[in-house]
Formats: C-alpha cells, structure tokens, sequence
C-alpha cells in the first residue's frame, strides 16, 4: 500500500529530509529591519573600544569590544541599538556607519579618547 502525503514537506520527513518553506519577500523584509550592521573605518589600524546595547524581542543583550581595530564590521538582530565608542590611538581618525533598514547613522571623531554615543532604531 502506497502512502500519499498532502503537506509537500511530508514526504521529505518521511524520508529523512528537512523541508524549509521558501523565503517570501515579506520575511525578507522583515529580517532586513531586524538586522543591525556596523562598520567601522577611518585610519587603517586605530584602535578602539566599544559597547553596544542591542535590544532584540523585548531583551537587552551588551557586547563589548574593548581593543578592536579598523577596518571592523558588527552584525545583530534587534530592534534598537545604543552605543558607546571611544577612539584608543592618537593622530587617527574614527567614523562609525550603522544601518538598520532604511535607517543609517554616521559619526566621526578624531584624536585619542574621542568619545562617540550613537543610536539607531
């Protein structure tokens, strides 16, 4: 007797495989507005620190870099970020580029403790 499953993922559990819906442009979307990217540029090798804040699904998660270098890039998911950067090296030049969806910051500072509070939503 032959089986037939009406749920097109059935038939791949069935034989051990995984079935994943496809991706609509709408969940795209959505994933798009929910990822946070930094990218930090500037004088190739200054030194920084940072502490970013990112709230994602009502919680509030901190990361700390306290000795990165440029050229950097940071990626989350959350709703919100609000970060603190501060430039290590002397003579060198920091700018801070995050973009969630549709929404960019950029900021700049230049000279040993600079001091950047950034913010996006």
């Amino acid at each position: 007797m032959i089986q037939r499953f009406t749920w097109p993922g059935a038939a791949l559990l069935a034989i051990g495989l995984s079935f994943h819906p496809p991706i609509t442009a709408q969940s795209q979307q959505e994933a798009s507005m929910s990822q946070i990217r930094i990218t930090m540029e500037g004088t190739e090798g200054a030194a920084f620190s940072a502490r970013w804040k990112v709230t994602h699904e009502g919680e509030t998660t901190e990361h700390v870099e306290e000795n990165g270098r440029v050229p950097a890039e940071f990626s989350y998911e959350g709703e919100a970020l609000d970060g603190t950067v501060t430039l290590l090296s002397d003579g060198d030049r920091l700018e801070v580029d995050i973009q969630k969806g549709s929404n960019r910051s950029r900021s700049s500072t230049q000279g040993k403790g600079g001091t950047l509070t950034v913010s996006i939503r």
